[in-house]
């Protein structure tokens, strides 16, 4: 499958996101290399091949209650805790996936060991949580997702240790191992609690309050942004059609990627998503 039509199957998952986040009053917001393709090209950055989405907490729950009934029959929610009956570990990323799409027309050892689910085109489903106020309480919770990663990771099919330094490697090889010995389902619901533990109601929030992504990967929990950065969204040019932004998006952006607007050089525009993680 050729990028062009990546991003047209992308681009009609988002559509139907939209369609039933509009009529279910559900806020969400263009997150990641999708929202940097509205500001800086009013569509796909051009050689990205997926679309990214976060939403509140509260606003994630509504959709995950509505999305199996609403979705239309081509489309459907995929959970992280689904592989393999629960069995096996991919991420902690919720997706919505084109049935009728194949990222790769033969499947390979690793698709089968996650039953053709992520031989799917997909949108991905990131989530906002609430940090604690306290600085060092902070900086510990991102930490527990970032080791809670690596403990899920010990159910992986296999590690890519390619993309990681010496030390973050002896980190995932420690942490994956001891993971083994703890059972899936386990580490998904203290994933959960833990990504929640400082949740606030919509009505706390002040506007410097910080949220995090708790379904990053580990080496982008760095990543927060102030409550009042998000809300309320407003809307840009998406591929010709209008979709909602981040309300302060020129910080989200420069927090994600500092000049965003200045494209990288010319062999670094490549899609930066690995097939199998």
């Amino acid at each position: 499958m050729d990028l062009a039509e990546k991003q047209r199957r992308g681009f009609a998952i988002l559509e139907e996101i939209h369609r039933i986040c509009e009529k279910h009053k559900i806020s969400y917001r263009l997150d990641s290399g999708t929202l940097l393709g509205a500001i800086r090209h009013e569509g796909f950055i051009p050689w990205d091949d997926d679309v990214d989405l976060c939403f509140l907490r509260e606003e994630w729950e509504k959709f995950e209650r509505v999305a199996k009934e609403e979705l239309s029959e081509n489309f459907a929610l995929l959970m992280p805790n689904t592989y393999r009956n629960g069995r096996s570990f991919y991420d902690f990323v919720p997706r919505v996936v084109d049935l009728q799409s194949k990222r790769r027309e033969v499947e390979g050892e690793e698709d089968a060991f996650y039953e053709g689910k992520l031989n799917h085109l997909w949108v991905d489903c990131f989530i906002l949580d609430d940090c604690p106020r306290n600085a060092l309480l902070d900086k510990l919770y991102r930490f527990r997702q970032q080791m809670i990663f690596g403990l899920a990771m010990g159910h992986r099919r296999r590690l890519n240790f390619q993309k990681y330094s010496p030390m973050a490697k002896l980190f995932v090889a420690v942490l994956a191992t001891l993971g083994k010995c703890l059972s899936l389902p386990f580490l998904f619901s203290l994933q959960d609690k833990w990504a929640q533990g400082a949740r606030r109601e919509k009505t706390e929030r002040r506007g410097e309050d910080f949220l995090y992504f708790s379904n990053y990967q580990p080496d982008f929990q760095y990543c927060k942004v102030q409550y009042s950065w998000e809300e309320p969204v407003q809307y840009k040019l998406f591929a010709g059609k209008e979709f909602p932004v981040p309300a302060d998006y020129d910080s989200v952006l420069k927090m994600l990627y500092g000049d965003y607007m200045t494209p990288p050089k010319k062999e670094e525009q490549v899609p930066s998503h690995e097939e199998m993680i």
